[in-house]
């Protein structure tokens, strides 16, 4: 709020740094401006009338978010929105004076608001998914990627690095599961997670050890299935649906980072024990094997449920994941090749192998549509 002048009492020359403003002229003023504070209009955003009308047709609909994503992210998201609101409050009172300062002295403020090129607004990183997304993100500018920028002109420009994107959420009990099962389970879907798609031993063809070391063995085929795959890949039996591959004969990393973008959410499972959500997706950048430094990137989106039971209720063996579902959807890589690889395309060559693609073309950024209810190969509307 605004400074009261002195209380001292005033020559009437306005000298010596004292206000000559008359105590009942200053409280009149106080007065007035506070009453066009609190009678100023309110009109809501075109955001957040946007917002309040698809939640009233949600509502209409009965298609309002399951209870189960009720849990600890969605709490998080919420206790953030309130510190957003409780900012809100203070930047408002402290808005006058800032635009002054301002005013005088632009430097002052971070990025580049008014447009002099040299903002660095567009590389900040985003903050936590918290939430599934209901649209896709909005297109970057358009560069092409470049081995000194594999990610320019990509969303993934600002998604965490690697390891870094695969955030646990904090561990609770649920019910008569105690916390520390929870977090066993987390950490057991985050092994799973890494060793598949971002071990870089992995990705150029070599077997997932971490990643398997978490499965259960005593779930019926999976692990068999698993290795059959990995050993001799084909059409039925193909490691890509869980484990990210290239070929080092064919394409290598366009440096050493994958970029990340998901979220974990957990609650009581079907077989007494922790059932964990993991949806993520993993974008890599590559150059072809052959010396060229074109880059291209291939995203790749994966949704796996899995759940820790109570040994104490089932056959199970403790402390190892039973895998109940595993999907996965490739963005630029050759149609109908089941060799055990991902097949970027590059645009500058003609593809070689794998057939054309007939499906409809979708944004492998996407993270608000669902994966898994098609077989159909199409195209990329962007990498």
């Amino acid at each position: 709020m605004a400074d009261r002048p002195s209380d001292e009492p005033s020559s009437g020359s306005g000298s010596g740094g004292e206000s000559s403003i008359p105590d009942d002229v200053w409280e009149k003023f106080l007065q007035d401006s506070e009453r066009d504070i609190r009678s100023a209009p309110k009109e809501p955003s075109a955001r957040a009338r946007m917002v309040t009308e698809r939640l009233r047709e949600q509502d209409a609909r009965g298609t309002s978010p399951e209870g189960w994503r009720t849990g600890p992210a969605w709490q998080e998201m919420n206790g953030r929105g309130r510190r957003r609101r409780r900012v809100g409050a203070v930047v408002a009172v402290l808005l006058a004076g800032a635009v002054a300062v301002v005013a005088m002295k632009p430097s002052l403020l971070p990025g580049d608001p008014f447009g002099s090129g040299t903002s660095d607004a567009a590389g900040s990183p985003l903050p936590e998914e918290t939430a599934q997304p209901t649209a896709p993100p909005s297109s970057a500018d358009p560069q092409a990627p470049t081995l000194a920028r594999p990610f320019a002109g990509s969303p993934a420009q600002r998604w965490a690095d690697g390891e870094a994107g695969i955030v646990l959420p904090k561990a609770t009990t649920l019910g008569s599961i105690p916390k520390d099962r929870v977090e066993l389970a987390l950490q057991l879907t985050r092994k799973l997670l890494v060793d598949a798609n971002l071990n870089p031993k992995v990705l150029a063809g070599a077997r997932p050890e971490a990643a398997l070391s978490v499965l259960d063995p005593k779930q019926p085929k999976l692990l068999d299935d698993l290795d059959t795959a990995l050993r001799t890949p084909s059409k039925d039996h193909d490691p890509l649906t869980l484990f990210s591959r290239f070929d080092p004969k064919e394409v290598k990393p366009a440096g050493k980072v994958v970029k990340v973008r998901g979220r974990i959410t957990f609650e009581k499972g079907d077989f007494a024990g922790v059932a964990v959500h993991a949806d993520y997706t993993f974008v890599y950048p590559v150059v072809p094997a052959d010396g060229s430094d074109e880059v291209t990137r291939t995203i790749v989106r994966r949704v796996i449920d899995a759940e820790l039971p109570d040994p104490a209720h089932y056959r199970v063996t403790p402390g190892r994941l039973n895998l109940v579902r595993y999907d996965e959807d490739g963005g630029n890589t050759a149609c109908d090749v089941h060799d055990g690889y991902l097949h970027p395309q590059f645009p500058s060559r003609t593809p070689t192998d794998g057939a054309t693609p007939t499906g409809p073309s979708v944004d492998p950024y996407d993270r608000s549509r669902p994966i898994g209810q098609s077989d159909s190969c199409g195209t990329v509307s962007r990498t």
